[in-house]
């Protein structure tokens, strides 16, 4: 996976381990500050992606992201240099079992199927924990023609609860380039989400 990560970003170990996140989750009223409300996007969005840190800063290096807004990728694209793909992605949320299933547009189409029971407690991880590791990361990292650049974000701590993985069908890691799931994941959760700010890149 070194050979993956660009060479200005050393790969972030938690307990001497290297750890791969595969993330689906809803982006709701998306915009930009100085658009009104009303014009905001909803869509789905699930990541690749790997844990990092340049010069102590810790933070997390995206292999592929999927969006089912197309105006979406185009702008991630353009204004991050983000590895964005448009994809058929559908959300079903009933009888307490969410599925969530993605597809690739064009070309290649790797996708994704999961189904997960989230359990009800949910409260922001605890500081050294592995959750803690995965989950709240306010850096990212994008390397833009040979130089490395750095996006921040900022929200509050996500409250987050276990999950009951029910089924996982994926094929966008090994589409990254990855190995690909040799069995389940070593951790599940949910979060019902928050708000979150996003600022444009800095060189890093």
């Amino acid at each position: 996976m070194r050979a993956l990560v660009p060479s200005g970003l050393e790969l972030d170990r938690f307990a001497g381990e290297v750890y791969v996140g595969l993330v689906p989750f809803a982006m709701q009223a998306v915009r930009p500050r100085w658009l009104p409300r009303f014009a905001s996007l909803d869509f789905l969005e699930t990541n690749v992606r790997t844990y990092v840190h340049r010069n102590g800063t810790p933070g997390v290096y995206f292999f592929s992201l999927e969006a089912a807004s197309r105006l979406a990728v185009l702008a991630a694209r353009l204004t991050f240099g983000l590895p964005y793909h448009h994809a058929e992605m559908r959300l079903d949320d009933g009888g307490g079992i969410v599925e969530y299933a993605s597809r690739r547009r064009g070309g290649r189409r790797p996708g994704l199927r999961v189904r997960y029971r989230p359990e009800d407690a949910s409260a922001p991880s605890t500081e050294g924990t592995l959750q803690h590791f995965l989950v709240e990361r306010y850096h990212l990292f994008v390397e833009r023609r040979g130089a490395l650049f750095r996006g921040q974000v900022s929200h509050p701590p996500y409250p987050v609860g276990g999950a009951e993985l029910l089924g996982l069908e994926d094929e966008l890691v090994a589409a990254a380039g990855l190995p690909p799931l040799a069995g389940p994941p070593v951790h599940v959760c949910w979060s019902a989400g928050v708000d979150v700010e996003v600022f444009g890149l800095r060189p890093a």
